[in-house]
């Protein structure tokens, strides 16, 4: 199969969707306006929708392709790293878990390239999975910061919610898992190595 055949399919074009997503969520969050964090975080939540869309599809169809298989977790990489480093200036994320993020994810794709080169295949663990939607979950809330009223029907009547709460809430947790879920790898990794 030619590069051309593998990169069109609808799986293969959502990821690249997902990726040239980032330069305009990074715009987005030059601002720290009202308005520019609303539009930030429904790229972004549109962007993690595609996320779950063109893994689920690219199986279903029998459409899973090498391409695909690089191309998947990179722009989910881009997104939130770019997503994260752009949060630190409009001070709604701390600057160190930033970089104890990104260090995880340089490790463990290093890693992953080593093992690759030896012709090993570390599968991803659930944890990994877990951190990515609990990061998919807090950006959003990250990006959007500010206090809204969310309509809940007649019985329940409005709520006001911090959103900067909400994101920091689901960032701490995602934060854990980052860290349990690279130290798993690196168990994984040393595992397989020391056979």
């Amino acid at each position: 199969m030619n590069l051309r055949i593998g990169l069109l399919n609808l799986p293969n074009l959502l990821t690249l969707a997902r990726i040239a997503a980032v330069p305009i969520v990074v715009i987005l969050l030059l601002s720290d306006s009202r308005v520019s964090s609303m539009w930030a975080a429904a790229i972004f939540g549109l962007a993690a929708v595609t996320d779950f869309i063109d893994g689920w599809l690219a199986r279903k169809w029998g459409v899973v392709t090498v391409l695909g298989k690089f191309l998947d977790p990179l722009a989910d990489k881009l997104i939130v790293m770019a997503a994260l480093i752009m949060l630190i200036p409009l001070d709604r994320v701390p600057a160190w878990a930033v970089f104890v993020i990104l260090a995880r994810e340089m490790i463990v794709t290093g890693l992953r390239s080593i093992a690759s080169s030896e012709g090993i295949i570390i599968d991803a663990s659930d944890l990994g999975k877990y951190k990515t939607i609990y990061q998919m979950i807090a950006i959003p809330g990250l990006m959007l910061h500010y206090d809204y009223y969310w309509f809940f029907g007649l019985e329940w009547g409005a709520f006001q919610v911090n959103m900067h709460n909400f994101g920091i809430f689901f960032f701490a947790i995602a934060f854990v898992l980052t860290l349990w879920s690279g130290i798993d790898y690196l168990q994984k990794f040393f595992r397989v190595f020391a056979r």
